[in-house]
C-alpha cells in the first residue's frame, strides 16, 4: 500500500522525457489511473499503442488528455478529481528559447501558474513542479524562465501556507543523460553515422543523473514537501571530455572501431554555461540536507520589513554554491558505469530487448 493507492496522477508534458520515466515507474502500482495532458496528439498515439502492445493488462489506467498548458480551460478539464499533479510541461532546448524567449514564458511561466491555480481550485492533494538547475544565478532565457517559474511556485506555496488543502514544491535538476533532446543520444548517432563527436568545450562540467534518479525526487517531493518548499538531489558531475571518452569506449563492444571516433570542438552555443549550479550560495546557507537530497524551505516573511536594512545573515560569505565543478567528479571507468544504467544504452548492447525503434535513442 502506497499513499498513491486508488489515486488520481496528472502529468503534464506527459509524453515527455519525464513523463514517459514518470508513467514506467507507476503504471504497474496500485495507482488507479494517469492521465497524460499534452499537446502533441503523434506522441500520445504512440504512447498509448505502445501500453496496448507492451502492458495490455494495465493499458486501461492511462488516460489520455489533449491540451496546452497555456489554455487555462483545457487543463481544467484534465484537473477534474486528480489527486496529484506533475508538472512537466515546458519548453527546455536552450537555443530555441533564446531565440524565441516569449515562448519560453508562455509555457514555462504563464502556463505553470494556469497549472497551480486548476490545482488549487480542484482541490490536489499535492502537485510537484519540475526546474532545472539552469534557473540557478540563470543567464539564459530558458533559465530565467525556469527561475520565474519556481518564484510562482513557491510563492503560490507560500500563500496557501502549512495547512491548506494542496502543497505545492519544486524539484531541481542538473543535467538528466539522454533525456530528449540531449546531447548523448546525439553524440551516439553521430558515432554510428561514422562523423565526429562534436563538443561545445572539453572542460565543460554537468551533474549526471539517470530518469529514474529523477523519478525517485519526484517521490520524495510528493512524500515529504511543505508548501514552498524546493527539492534537489545531490548527483555526480563529469566534464563533457570524459563523457565523450567514456561513450566512446561502452560501444567499442557493439564494434571496435568506435574508439577511434574523432571528438571535434565546436565552442559553446547560445546561453551555455561552463558549469551548472544546483543550489545558490543563498539557497545553501538554510538548505536542510536529507542525505540524497537538499531541501530548501521557502522564506515566509513578508512585505513588512524595516525601512532601513538592520540584520543579515553573516554567515552567508562562509557558504558556496553547489555546482557541477565542486560535486564529485566522475572519471572515465565512473562515467561509463552511469552511461551503462542507461536503457536505450543496455539496448544496443544487447543487455536488454530493444523497446523502441533502432533510430530512437532518448530514455
Amino acid at each position: 500500500m502506497s499513499i498513491f493507492e486508488n489515486k488520481i496522477l496528472l502529468i503534464t508534458g506527459g509524453t515527455g522525457s519525464f513523463g514517459n520515466a514518470v508513467l514506467r515507474r507507476f503504471l504497474q502500482s496500485d495507482i488507479k489511473e494517469i492521465r497524460i495532458f499534452s499537446r502533441d496528439e503523434k506522441k500520445q498515439d504512440d504512447m498509448r499503442h505502445h501500453l496496448q502492445s507492451a502492458y495490455p493488462e494495465v493499458a486501461g489506467k492511462v488516460k489520455f488528455y489533449i491540451g496546452d498548458v497555456r489554455n487555462r480551460e483545457s487543463v481544467d478539464i484534465a484537473m477534474r478529481g486528480v489527486d496529484y499533479v506533475f508538472s512537466a510541461a515546458a519548453l527546455k532546448q536552450v537555443p530555441s528559447c533564446e531565440f524565441f524567449p516569449m515562448e519560453a514564458t508562455m509555457t514555462n511561466v504563464v502556463g505553470t501558474n494556469n497549472v497551480l491555480l486548476s490545482a488549487i481550485n480542484h482541490g490536489v492533494k499535492n502537485v510537484v513542479v519540475l526546474s532545472t538547475d539552469k534557473a540557478a544565478y540563470p543567464i539564459n532565457a530558458m533559465g530565467i524562465s525556469k527561475a520565474l517559474m519556481e518564484k510562482v511556485a513557491i510563492a503560490k506555496g507560500r500563500e496557501l501556507g502549512e495547512n491548506s488543502e494542496t502543497t505545492i514544491c519544486c524539484t531541481r535538476y542538473g543535467n538528466v543523460m539522454a533525456s530528449r533532446g540531449s546531447v548523448i543520444p546525439l553524440w551516439v548517432e553521430q558515432m554510428v553515422s561514422g562523423k565526429p563527436i562534436t563538443i561545445t568545450d572539453p572542460d565543460m562540467t554537468r551533474f549526471m543523473m539517470t530518469l529514474d534518479d529523477a523519478v525517485d525526487l519526484v517521490i520524495y517531493a510528493f512524500t515529504h514537501g511543505h508548501n514552498g518548499d524546493l527539492f534537489v538531489q545531490k548527483a555526480p558531475a563529469a566534464t563533457l571530455e570524459t563523457l565523450a571518452e567514456a561513450l566512446k569506449q561502452v560501444y567499442t563492444k557493439v564494434d571496435p572501431a568506435y574508439a577511434d571516433t574523432e571528438v571535434k570542438v565546436i565552442g559553446t552555443r547560445h546561453g551555455e554555461k561552463l558549469y551548472e549550479t544546483l543550489v545558490t550560495r543563498e539557497e545553501m546557507a538554510k538548505a536542510i540536507d536529507m542525505g540524497n537530497y537538499y531541501r530548501i524551505p521557502c522564506d515566509t516573511r513578508d512585505l513588512n520589513y524595516d525601512k532601513y536594512f538592520t540584520q543579515g545573515n553573516q554567515d552567508m560569505t562562509k557558504v558556496e554554491d553547489y555546482h557541477s565543478h565542486n560535486t564529485e567528479r566522475l572519471d572515465v571507468e565512473g562515467m561509463k558505469e552511469q552511461l551503462l544504467r542507461l536503457r536505450f544504452i543496455q539496448e544496443d548492447l544487447g543487455l536488454l530487448p530493444r523497446a523502441k525503434a533502432r533510430d530512437i535513442r532518448s530514455e
